[in-house]
């Protein structure tokens, strides 16, 4: 029998992108629930709401995956909202967790908690080393906050709770709204309306130059489950592919998959972000067995032919 097997389960922002794959990953185990909270009915920022939550569900585990994100120009925008929201549903969760008796809380933390200088790869012992990049700090030190909360849980309480800090995901579902996507969908979205209008050019933000880690949401809801089995230690684990591509390259293959044969347009004006992203797996690999089984161009493909086949239709992501 699975650890997971008849145990009542909590997963916040499981309606959206990868929430829904992380709860198709748990029915394997065969769960008592899986209870997903809906934004409406409990307001993750509201104390009185998620001990309510905690009344109705009565979990064993939480996965805590609801989260306000974007990209560059949503965490430019946005920087109070992305670090109040954050911070504040990972402490009220994790607070009334441990005053409901919880078994286990899962957090996924975010590669935007690194130091921007952060050696390559990225090991989980240099997360303290140096200040986030600037754009998007306040969302990554509030998320940071959280492995704060969750290593004092444990040290004070014996709360069994673990951090997940997954790479940059992309795949079927993401949000493709151009006002919040991260760097694969709103290319995806640019490169096929360019073709569709028959643009003879794209605009790119940034230089091109620096360099990205990229995660298929499959695998990361797999490594999420697998942790949640099997993982009980204090420390972070980063969750990624290890495996590292320039923005300028990750341009060159969608439009090659996309068989948009127009200019790339570079606009150096604008934001580049960290300079490096590309994550140390190993610690995932021995304490899990977790290793990202899905080839960029392969999830790439994938991820075009949805969004092709839902037209004007794309949905955006709902975290929360």
């Amino acid at each position: 029998m699975n650890w997971i097997t008849n145990r009542r389960i909590v997963v916040t922002g499981g309606n959206g992108f990868l929430g829904r794959e992380v709860c198709r990953e748990l029915r394997l185990r065969t769960p008592a629930r899986i209870f997903v909270p809906r934004s409406a009915e409990y307001d993750l920022r509201d104390r009185d709401a998620v001990r309510r939550l905690f009344r109705d569900a009565h979990p064993d585990i939480v996965i805590h995956l609801a989260a306000v994100v974007g990209g560059i120009g949503a965490n430019r925008r946005y920087p109070g909202r992305y670090f109040y929201d954050n911070a504040i549903m990972g402490i009220e969760l994790l607070e009334q967790a441990r005053r409901a008796g919880v078994e286990k809380f899962v957090v996924t933390g975010t590669i935007c908690s690194y130091p921007k200088h952060t050696p390559v790869p990225f090991g989980e012992e240099d997360l303290w080393n140096g200040y986030p990049e600037e754009t998007n700090a306040p969302y990554g030190l509030a998320k940071k906050m959280l492995l704060v909360q969750a290593q004092a849980y444990r040290a004070q309480y014996g709360m069994n709770s673990i951090v997940l800090l997954p790479v940059n995901l992309y795949g079927p579902g993401d949000n493709f709204d151009p006002e919040t996507s991260h760097v694969i969908p709103a290319l995806i979205r640019k490169v096929v309306e360019a073709q569709e209008r028959g643009h003879d050019f794209i605009e790119v933000w940034g230089t091109g130059r620096v360099s990205r880690e990229f995660l298929f949401v499959r695998d990361a809801a797999r490594g999420i489950v697998l942790a949640t089995e099997q993982y009980d230690q204090p420390d972070p684990v980063n969750i990624g592919s290890g495996r590292e591509i320039t923005i300028r390259a990750l341009v060159e293959i969608i439009c090659r998959l996309c068989d948009f044969r127009g200019a790339i347009r570079w606009d150096a004006t604008q934001p580049d972000g960290q300079p490096r992203r590309c994550l140390d797996t190993r610690r995932a690999e021995r304490e899990f067995c977790f290793r990202a089984a899905t080839d960029l161009r392969d999830g790439l493909r994938e991820t075009i032919d949805w969004y092709r086949r839902q037209g004007t239709s794309a949905t955006v992501r709902k975290a929360a």
